[in-house]
């Protein structure tokens, strides 16, 4: 899939999106992981953990800003997609962004597998 960075895919509408569940979408062929904190914010991440033995990410919790790996209970920033101390290792986030009301990712940041 060859995509600009900047180019943005419509995922859903923000009410399809409940607060602090992850919702799982797929683009071009690669899932990607939603997040809706109880503030509003919206965060993208590929469903992938950064966890050497893998698994997904969006069957996570989220509290605050934070989600934890629902096989490993590795806390990630959503913000930066860094693992918190003493583990290590980082999420691939996506940008996201909310207009009229509808969800767009930033899928041209897909990095290949």
């Amino acid at each position: 899939m060859s995509l600009n960075k900047n180019e943005f895919f419509p995922v859903g509408a923000l009410e399809q999106f409940l607060v602090q569940i992850g919702r799982v979408v797929e683009i071009g062929g690669r899932q990607i992981a939603v997040f809706r904190l109880s503030d509003g914010r919206i965060f993208a991440a590929v469903n992938q953990s950064p966890h050497p033995k893998g698994g997904p990410l969006a069957e996570g919790i989220v509290s605050g800003h934070y989600l934890y790996d629902p096989l490993y209970d590795w806390k990630i920033d959503l913000t930066t997609g860094l693992v918190q101390a003493p583990d290590n290792g980082q999420a691939q986030m996506l940008t996201t962004k909310v207009e009229d009301g509808q969800v767009w990712i930033a899928a041209g940041e897909l990095q290949a597998v």
